[in-house]
């Protein structure tokens, strides 16, 4: 038998790492999803095809913007950002291209923003370890709200985490999506990258969202994935964090490469390493220990997936163990994929219940709730 061509591979690896799930879940309109999948299985390039999608969205977009039909255009501009967002992620930092599709997803995003109540803004903001850049959301009708900072892992596109951030909004929550250092824009546009201060660059966001005196005092952080690494890794740095939730983190994130090598592609432009024993070696410096864990003492909510193969089950369990937080909760999904793609609204309401019941005034010094039974079925501890 002849080996697959070398599409068809390319097209089952861009579906395993994206599948509908995920795509669906983060933004992606689903039948956008359906056609990208049909035509990269009928060997059509994945960026081609994402960026032919996205341009459709655009065009639709333009017309119900014409027509006057905001709220419509609103949502093709979403849809249109999603495209190129998904379009560019197998492209390497060294085909310009790249480049061409992120500047046309930050601007469809934008496009989206500029058409909410209110305007979604962009940040910078320096840090000791590089710019981060992000989208600042806040929640109509609300003065002085709370905020929280999404983050990402290893790709780190924030936009991505956008509806997500929406159940933050309609519970009076501002949420800031962040592309940390060596993620997203950050690393295209200003050459951040990961360092040791990593956790410094996410204290100094909490500290400028505090700055802004449309934002109340009480900052949270929500990561995904390796975000979820770095938002314990920034709780437990400081008490800049009012709440932090990790959401298929792990206490360990090389803990990939032990079983996808090959995954150290993804590694490299993260830390602005070339040689790829150097990266591997410099991301298994980055580790949660039980002695570091036990100073992150703000309320934690750590959500898993049993059949996480991304980040093993037994490391976000240690996460939350060694955690020396008095208020935690652990949620978890018998058959819950990375992320917890696959149970998008029962995740995201959990998450933004549990922000907006520690976020807000009525309950910044409240004792910690007493554990009640959820659809999950797990025990909260």
């Amino acid at each position: 038998m002849s080996a697959a061509p070398d599409w068809k591979a390319a097209a089952e690896a861009h579906k395993r790492a994206m599948p509908v799930q995920r795509l669906v879940g983060n933004g992606m309109d689903l039948a956008d999803a359906g056609e990208l999948y049909r035509l990269v299985d009928l060997g059509r390039p994945w960026d081609a095809v994402a960026e032919e999608l996205g341009e459709r969205d655009l065009a639709r977009a333009d017309a119900a913007l014409a027509e006057g039909h905001t709220a419509t255009a609103r949502g093709w501009y979403l849809f249109a950002s999603a495209c190129f967002r998904v379009g560019q992620v197998p492209l390497a930092d060294t085909e310009p291209r790249k480049r061409e599709l992120y500047r046309k997803l930050i601007a469809a995003f934008g496009a989206a923003g500029a058409l909410a109540v209110p305007v979604a803004e962009h940040l910078d903001v320096d840090t000791p370890a590089g710019v981060v850049s992000g989208w600042l959301l806040r929640p109509a009708g609300v003065r002085n709200p709370p905020a929280v900072v999404i983050v990402g892992g290893f790709d780190g596109w924030r936009e991505e985490y956008h509806l997500g951030a929406t159940y933050l909004l309609d519970r009076g929550i501002a949420a800031f999506l962040a592309d940390g250092p060596g993620q997203g824009e950050s690393r295209l546009f200003h050459g951040s990258r990961m360092t040791p201060d990593v956790a410094g660059a996410f204290g100094t966001v909490a500290e400028s969202l505090r700055a802004d005196g449309r934002l109340g005092d009480r900052v949270g952080i929500w990561g995904n994935s390796m975000g979820g690494f770095l938002a314990a890794l920034a709780a437990s740095a400081d008490e800049a964090f009012a709440a932090c939730c990790v959401n298929g983190g792990t206490v360990r994130p090389a803990e990939v490469l032990d079983r996808y090598p090959r995954f150290v592609e993804k590694v490299r432009p993260l830390l602005g390493i070339d040689d790829p024993e150097r990266a591997r070696a410099a991301m298994r410096r980055y580790r949660l220990t039980p002695e570091r864990l036990a100073r992150l003492r703000a309320p934690l909510l750590v959500l898993h997936g049993r059949p996480d193969r991304v980040f093993l089950i037994e490391n976000a369990r240690a996460l939350y163990d060694a955690a020396g937080s008095s208020d935690k909760r652990w949620a978890e999904w018998p058959d819950g994929d990375h992320c917890v793609y696959n149970h998008s609204y029962e995740k995201h309401v959990l998450v933004a219940d549990w922000f907006a019941d520690r976020l807000s005034a009525s309950t910044a010094h409240a004792p910690p709730p007493r554990p009640v039974a959820s659809s999950n079925r797990v025990p909260k501890r």
